[in-house]
């Protein structure tokens, strides 16, 4: 998978795009990362890459004519998406919808915000990462980076580790545990110690309904439980038990 990233703070990336597992799959060519800086594609001495806004207020814009440039000479994979507070909220089935295609491209915005045109006649879309304002869009994209490479096939050690964890299935991910059995007089699940998978696999999805139910109700909105899971409830009280 190719990832385009146009920031003005390329050295922001660097250094989080080559470790972990991002890094691992980089290395591994799974995945191909590609920062470009839009300074680079300025005419004047002072590189700039930004103006005063037309009709006044405070801060500075992004101007078009470097970003533009910068896409252009890139030629990166669509879709190209601005990162900004005004897109379209970043979820888990957004990840799984762009790690199904071969790549795609963000930018990152500065400053007071970018050129309407950019967003209107350069990017395909804008994304948003959550309800607060961040200085640019460089930790928004590594956000992106991050949730899209991991559901890239290959590059979890277990492919199946995607599929259980938080939001596939509208559900929060169940609590997890491991060795040693007993901490400080707290003691894992009987069941999940039990070695009986049928139960353990019951438990876990009571466990996720519960604290989905508790913790976020929204993402069961609109829809009734199915009798197996009412089952499950009933069979399981208590997430902890």
């Amino acid at each position: 998978m190719r990832v385009d990233v146009f920031t003005l703070f390329p050295e922001y990336l660097d250094g989080p795009l080559g470790c972990s597992l991002v890094g691992k799959a980089r290395d591994g060519g799974l995945l191909d990362v590609r920062l470009h800086d839009p300074r680079e594609f300025t005419a004047d001495r002072h590189r700039s890459v930004d103006d005063a806004p037309f009709g006044g207020g405070p801060g500075m814009v992004m101007a078009p004519e470097p970003l533009f440039a910068a896409v252009e000479a890139a030629d990166p994979p669509r879709p190209l998406l601005l990162l900004s507070p005004a897109g379209e909220r970043f979820d888990q089935a957004r990840a799984r919808e762009l790690a199904a295609g071969d790549g795609f491209s963000l930018v990152c915005g500065r400053y007071e915000g970018v050129d309407q045109r950019v967003i209107e006649h350069l990017c395909d879309g804008e994304l948003s990462v959550g309800d607060y304002v961040l200085a640019g869009g460089e930790a928004a994209a590594l956000v992106v980076i991050e949730a899209v490479t991991r559901l890239v096939p290959g590059v979890l050690g277990n492919d199946e580790s995607s599929a259980s964890e938080s939001f596939t299935h509208d559900l929060l991910e169940e609590p997890q545990y491991t060795r040693p059995a007993e901490f400080r007089g707290w003691a894992v699940p009987e069941v999940l110690r039990s070695g009986d998978h049928g139960r353990v696999e019951r438990w876990r999805r009571a466990a996720a309904l519960r604290r989905t139910q508790a913790r976020r109700p929204d993402l069961l909105a609109g829809r009734e439980l199915s009798a197996e899971e009412q089952a499950l409830l009933e069979e399981w009280p208590d997430e902890a038990d």
